[in-house]
């Protein structure tokens, strides 16, 4: 049974101003679509409003924010219906600033989700280890070889050779 829905207070607002362009960018790396992480902002956000958790300062509140998003990101990525979805040719998730960027962004979007969410904690909202540690809930020796693993696929990537 669900909890009734409040409306909003400052705090949610506040919230959504400070974190919604960085939780858009989390959901925008794991789905590759716009659409979806735009929704995927709204739904953490709906979450946010419905539990009402405690948090212990802005950082935690944070991590909450981003461990939540990508968990839902995770769940519609795993659904059936997902999977069988057809990618419209032409539609560029984010804009980068020069054409290596963006080269280097599509091969991080192609990357199996548990390298491409350190990857991208960790180069692009400069998270240090320790913090994707705790945000993702899995040790650091954990993110530190997701981290060298996905290092790995990307330079085999760049220079065009096959994975071992």
């Amino acid at each position: 049974m669900q909890q009734p829905m409040t409306r909003p207070g400052n705090h949610v607002i506040q919230s959504y101003e400070v974190y919604s362009d960085m939780l858009f960018r989390i959901a925008l790396i794991h789905l590759g679509s716009r659409q979806d992480a735009e929704e995927a902002t709204q739904d953490t956000f709906i979450k946010l409003m419905e539990k009402a958790p405690a948090f212990k300062d802005d950082e935690h509140q944070k991590a909450w924010l981003i461990r939540v998003i990508t968990n839902h990101c995770k769940n519609l990525l795993g659904r059936g219906w997902r999977k069988r979805e057809v990618k419209l040719e032409g539609t560029e998730p984010v804009a980068a600033n020069t054409p290596e960027d963006m080269a280097i962004l599509q091969l991080v979007l192609a990357m199996p989700v548990k390298y491409k969410t350190v990857i991208h904690l960790y180069y692009y909202e400069d998270y240090p280890i320790q913090e994707i540690s705790r945000i993702l809930q899995i040790s650091e020796s954990a993110v530190k070889m997701r981290l060298q693993r996905g290092r790995q696929l990307l330079k085999l990537e760049l220079e065009g050779a096959e994975p071992e």
